[in-house]
């Protein structure tokens, strides 16, 4: 029996994910955090493993419009990458708050690990058309004004809002689609 009622319809068309941190920790409040994400995505890109649409970086969850070969096995590639170099910063730090609560929120059944950074599964909504990737893009871009964090979209630094306003963001999106 599935886990979830998301699933990866057309597996190389564009989806919307999220992928969100156990327990909703904040963790991508911390920069490097944040940049191993940014870093993971760029490296997917340049091996045209993924394109990627539109990101924002919140504090405890991503969001993005992404398309693959295999998208599903793209994502779950990144997560786990993505997982393990967070868990490995914070170990090299000895941040053991963190860690403690990595374990504490770990999944029962996830036996082969001692810590669980992301949520299990990454809610994939297949885009159908225009009209749902424009929502979807607004959707991300507005994430953190919604939060109350910023005014504008464009002042969100961990977004791609600044690529859709003749702007250079902190990594590249495909903005035509």
């Amino acid at each position: 029996m599935s886990r979830s009622r998301y699933k990866f319809i057309e597996k190389d068309q564009p989806h919307f994910l999220t992928c969100t941190v156990v327990n909703w920790i904040n963790v991508f409040g911390n920069p490097e955090a944040a940049h191993i994400i940014l870093d993971s995505l760029r490296f997917l890109q340049s091996e045209e493993r993924i394109k990627l649409f539109a990101y924002v970086i919140m504090e405890h969850h991503i969001h993005l419009v992404a398309q693959a070969e295999n998208l599903e096995k793209e994502i779950m590639n990144f997560k786990s990458f993505t997982a393990r170099k967070i868990i490995d910063y914070y170990i090299e730090r000895n941040h053991k708050k963190f860690l403690k609560q990595l374990s504490y929120y770990k999944k029962h059944h996830k036996t082969d690990r001692d810590h669980q950074f992301w949520q299990e599964g990454s809610h994939p909504e297949y885009i159908q058309n225009v009209e749902m990737m424009t929502q979807k893009i607004e959707y991300i871009h507005n994430n953190p004004v919604r939060s109350g964090y910023i005014d504008e979209q464009i002042h969100w630094r961990y977004s791609s809002a600044r690529n859709y306003n003749d702007q250079e963001g902190l990594i590249d999106v495909t903005t035509e689609w």
